[in-house]
């Protein structure tokens, strides 16, 4: 315990960095993704814009990056963080890979999701004159909504388990510090006091999120 208090300032750091990679990965990760996902529902056979080459390449790259296991996708990215980001280690080297890695895993998510919407609601809104992409905003996202934000909340879910593996090029945060300074130097309060914090992090995020979706599907 008094190794814990002792790295109180650390703790409360990593703890911080673990909040800003998961929430800037969502941000940036979740708007591409989104629009992967937009992208693959429209163009797909049968879509309201299909297009088979569009489909065909948003597939492939869906298919070629969700296989690759993250930590070798980190190292893998370390040359495109540099250019993009000016380092390949760090926190913000490690949101990069991050992005990626959640992007295409949400436009699946969301490409399903969006699949789901009945298509009797969908030949209505149509039948009415509603255009391709009137009928998406109005009909099929706010069909999906509560779908959506389950498949959101549990990407969130997944990035805070991520970010432990983020460690691997220095990025920080929680799981960083848990095998630092509790694994490695044999203190099990210390990474036991991690573990909790980040088991915290999960329970909010995923009660939130299940509390939103409940609220938007009884509407």
């Amino acid at each position: 315990m008094d190794r814990l208090i002792e790295l109180g300032p650390e703790f409360w750091t990593a703890a911080v960095e673990t909040l800003y990679m998961v929430s800037l990965t969502l941000v940036l990760g979740g708007l591409l993704g989104g629009l992967i996902g937009v992208g693959l529902y429209l163009t797909r056979p049968g879509g309201m814009l299909q297009n088979r080459a569009v489909s065909a390449v948003l597939n492939l790259f869906i298919n070629f990056f969700r296989p690759i296991p993250f930590v070798i996708l980190i190292t893998v990215l370390i040359p495109f963080s540099r250019f993009v980001v000016g380092s390949g280690i760090g926190t913000n080297a490690a949101i990069v890979a991050l992005v990626v890695a959640s992007m295409f895993a949400i436009g699946r998510i969301v490409e399903q999701h969006l699949v789901g919407v009945s298509p009797g609601v969908i030949e209505a809104a149509r039948a009415m004159g509603a255009g391709p992409w009137r009928t998406l905003f109005t009909v099929v996202i706010p069909e999906a909504l509560g779908p959506l934000i389950l498949g959101y909340t549990f990407v969130i879910v997944a990035l805070i388990d991520m970010t432990a593996m983020a460690g691997y090029i220095g990025a920080g945060g929680l799981g960083n510090f848990a095998l630092t300074y509790g694994r490695r130097q044999f203190e099990p309060v210390v990474m036991w006091a991690a573990v909790l914090l980040i088991v915290v992090f999960v329970h909010v995020a995923q009660t939130l999120g299940t509390r939103l979706a409940r609220k938007v599907m009884r509407r």
